[in-house]
């Protein structure tokens, strides 16, 4: 089963790999975006680690919940809504608890991942953060280690679609051949995972 501590370690986890990944994501983010994509993350995540030492939530879905509020109130752009909504979601659906097992987590997951896609409008295909959280959703039924697979391929695979959301969009066929900034981040939440389970 999985308790606050778990989600507390998962938050930490992807600020740590944010943190290591931030060029890359601000690069990836150049040619077809703002080319903030890794510092707003990253002052995002920072705040979270931050925020959750101070108040320190006794329940899963509060540590979620105060982690995609304290991402909404600090990340500029696109990124800190989504995300935002992505982890609140996710933590309202695990309810108060104060553990919940791998599967309840994947149906909560599901959930956020759906509130995301009603917020932003996007689907698979669209060249997005969601053609790496849907795979990895689904392959989270088998284990974290392949929902990090599951996730970095549906981010790699990104690269030659045409971007049909977000700002990339504007940029239409130009946007074919570099991988998505979005997919990428939310591999690195999604690969996190593994790291909070000690795996």
């Amino acid at each position: 089963m999985l308790d606050a501590d778990f989600f507390r370690r998962w938050m930490t986890a992807t600020a740590a790999s944010v943190d290591r990944e931030a060029q890359r994501l601000t690069d990836l983010d150049s040619p077809i975006g703002d080319a903030d994509h890794g510092s707003n993350l990253q002052r995002g995540f920072v705040a979270v680690v931050a925020t959750l030492e101070k108040e320190a939530p006794d329940t899963p879905g509060g540590v979620l919940t105060l982690a995609g509020r304290t991402l909404i109130s600090t990340v500029g752009g696109a990124s800190g809504p989504l995300y935002g909504t992505l982890l609140r979601r996710t933590g309202k659906a695990l309810g108060d608890t104060g553990e919940v097992s791998e599967e309840q987590l994947a149906d909560a997951l599901r959930a956020g991942v759906d509130a995301v896609m009603a917020l932003g409008g996007a689907a698979p295909g669209d060249k997005t953060m969601i053609d790496a959280l849907v795979p990895a959703v689904d392959a989270l039924s088998e284990s974290f280690v392949a929902a990090k697979a599951a996730a970095e391929e549906g981010a790699a695979a990104t690269t030659p679609l045409q971007a049909r959301k977000g700002r990339a969009s504007y940029l239409g066929e130009r946007s074919i051949g570099h991988q998505d900034p979005g997919a990428t981040s939310a591999s690195l939440l999604i690969g996190a995972l593994v790291e909070a389970a000690g795996e």
